[in-house]
Parts: structure tokens; C-alpha cells; sequence
């Protein structure tokens, strides 16, 4: 039955990329118009038509995304948003889920890529991590975008988590901005997109349900540069016992 299962997945995957294409074509016009919009106006209306957007392709791909822990965000209140990550799915789930504006940390280049160099220009801090001047520019905007009252969605992981761990250990990026700024982190688990697109496979996919957790925030008021260390430690336990609390295998 392995290779009927096979045959299923990409015959899914071949569905769910149509569906992603069909709607991101309607989708495409009032983005592009709305990011012409000055900042950061146009990164709240750009998000809330990306929200909008996931919350039609998520279902019609059957991989409803179920949020806890919304009540933790203060509308006042920008955030650090500190993420698992375990697969390309895990952009859409928290597109869907964080409830206001937010950027994410991109790579430079993604800018160039036709059609979504649109989305990552007004989407994402864009950074170029071989060039200590354009990381440099890339911790100046993000502390632009948290005053601007948006959150910043980082993953702290740096890569998709591709080993049988709970958690890959923590960079100290977005540790340094939360002392940086005094702005508090909250710590957000995401569950199954890992079973919908099993690292090591190529041009497979499942649908599964996806729950999002965000937990409670973690104060970061009167910390400094000494205890980066141990605000990393924390957040990395927290999110580690809560994954291992509610991983389901």
C-alpha cells in the first residue's frame, strides 16, 4: 500500500499547489495595490489580505488550522514572535493565525523571485546573511517595524527542524532584539505541518490539521545583554516541554 500511498500524496500535492496558484492569481491585484501604500499602512492591509487569503486556501486544502492562545495578544502591543519551524507550511498556518500585522526575516535574494518578490518586499525584513552591513541594516529595520507597533515573526531554529527533536537549539538573534527593544516575546508552537510535508520527500504532500499554540508572554523589561543567555534558555524550555507536553507522533 506504500506505493498507492505515494501515488495519493503527489496527486495532492499537484491539488493543493493548483488551489495555491488559482487563488494567489485573485489575490495578486490588491496585494500589489496595497503595497504601494506608504509604511506602515501598507503592511497592515497587506497581512490582513494574506490572512484572508489563508483562511480560503487552508480549508479548500483540507488542513484546517486550529489557534490557541490568541487572548495573549495585547492589540497594543507589538511583539516577538518566536516560532518553531518544521516545514514551508508553517508560513501559511501563521499568516493565518497571528491576528494583526507582522514581518518576518527573509533572505535578500527572495526579492528577485517573480510574483512573491512583491509579497517578501512588504512582508519581510530582507537580509543578506554573508554581508555584516546588511545585517547590520536588517536589526535597524526590524526595531523600525516592532516601533511601527508590528509584530516581528522570527524563527529562531534558523532552518527547518529536520531531526527527531522536539526543538533544533536557539541563535541569538531574536533574544538580542527583545533585550535591544524591551519588547516582549511570545513564545508560539506550530504541530503537524511536518506531516503534511515530510522533510526528505519532494513533490509530496498530505493533508493533516495544524494546530498553532501561542503562549505566554515572556517579559523582557530591564534585561541586558548579560542575560541573553538565559532569556534564550527559557523561552527554548518553554516551547520544548509544551511541544513535548502536546506532540502527538
Amino acid at each position: 500500500m506504500k506505493w498507492l500511498k505515494n501515488i495519493l500524496a503527489r496527486l495532492y500535492a499537484i491539488y493543493a499547489l493548483i488551489v495555491f496558484i488559482c487563488t494567489m492569481l485573485i489575490m495578486l491585484l490588491p496585494m500589489w495595490l496595497v503595497s504601494l501604500l506608504p509604511g506602515p499602512r501598507n503592511i497592515h492591509y497587506f497581512m490582513a489580505l494574506g490572512r484572508g487569503w489563508m483562511h480560503v486556501f487552508m480549508p479548500l486544502i483540507f488542513c484546517p488550522v486550529r489557534v490557541r492562545g490568541k487572548a495573549y495578544f495585547d492589540s497594543d502591543q507589538p511583539y516577538i514572535i518566536v516560532c518553531n519551524h518544521n516545514s514551508m507550511m508553517d508560513v501559511p498556518t501563521t499568516t493565518y493565525a497571528v491576528p494583526a500585522a507582522s514581518k518576518s526575516l527573509a533572505k535578500e535574494e527572495m526579492k528577485k523571485a517573480p510574483v512573491f518578490g512583491i509579497m517578501y518586499k512588504v512582508g519581510s525584513v530582507l537580509v543578506n546573511r554573508h554581508d555584516p552591513e546588511s545585517r547590520k541594516r536588517s536589526v535597524a529595520e526590524m526595531k523600525e517595524v516592532l516601533n511601527d507597533g508590528v509584530h516581528m515573526l522570527l524563527y529562531p531554529e534558523g532552518t527547518r527542524n529536520k531531526t527527531d527533536d522536539p526543538l533544533k537549539s536557539f541563535y541569538d538573534g531574536a533574544f538580542t532584539l527583545a533585550i535591544e527593544t524591551q519588547k516582549p516575546i511570545l513564545p508560539t508552537v506550530i504541530f503537524n505541518t511536518r506531516k503534511i510535508m515530510p522533510p526528505g520527500k519532494v513533490f509530496y504532500a498530505l493533508p493533516h490539521a495544524i494546530d498553532i499554540h501561542f503562549l505566554a508572554p515572556v517579559d523582557t523589561t530591564g534585561l541586558t545583554a548579560a542575560d541573553l543567555e538565559s532569556l534564550k534558555e527559557r523561552v527554548f524550555k518553554t516551547m520544548w516541554e509544551h511541544i513535548e507536553q502536546n506532540w502527538k507522533k
